[in-house]
């Protein structure tokens, strides 16, 4: 073969081979004498990287979760202790409206304050999230019996009576008493 048709075979295989993007490493890379295993070498790294970037995120994730739960602690108590406008101010900060137990206590300090159009919407946006959630589900039937309708009252105890399961839960016994007249709300 000639030089030229050796020169030109050459070009066109280097071509062809950038055009199909064909990965050319060195035998060597790693800088040791032996072969890459393909079971080894940078895609365990790879696979350790991105175990690695898990953990980390999933550490993150548990982190901002703790913080969460200690940040709507504080403001339930803040809540619960009785001052609803820094309640509503302490649940807005967690930047979690949309979770079923911050837009319950929302609705609940609403409430509280007399706004009980706001206190419905809240109500109603943490049924959205939960549909099961007992807590707001009773809150909501004081809600009804302060609004007069003690047959809505009713229609929410049975449904916690439904989720709970039995009539000894807090929030079932809670409502009944309000219902029955026998506590505030």
């Amino acid at each position: 073969m000639s030089t030229v048709l050796f020169r030109r075979l050459a070009l066109i295989a280097a071509a062809a081979l950038l055009v199909t993007g064909v990965n050319i490493t060195p035998l060597y890379a790693d800088g040791g004498n032996e072969m890459n295993d393909p079971g080894t070498g940078s895609s365990q790294q790879q696979k350790k990287k991105k175990k690695t970037k898990k953990a980390i995120e999933e550490q993150r994730q548990q982190e901002a979760l703790a913080q969460f739960r200690h940040g709507y602690n504080d403001a339930r108590l803040i809540v619960l202790a009785g001052n609803y406008r820094g309640g509503l101010a302490a649940m807005h900060a967690l930047g979690h409206d949309e979770h079923p137990d911050v837009a319950n206590y929302i609705g609940y300090s609403y409430r509280k304050l007399g706004n009980y159009e706001a206190s419905k919407l809240w109500y109603e946006k943490a049924l959205a999230a939960d549909p099961h959630h007992v807590r707001t589900l009773s809150y909501y039937g004081m809600w009804f019996m302060e609004q007069g309708n003690r047959l809505k009252a009713l229609d929410e105890l049975q449904k916690v009576k439904l989720i709970c399961g039995n009539t000894t839960c807090d929030a079932y016994r809670h409502l009944k008493e309000v219902i029955d007249g026998k506590a505030s709300y």
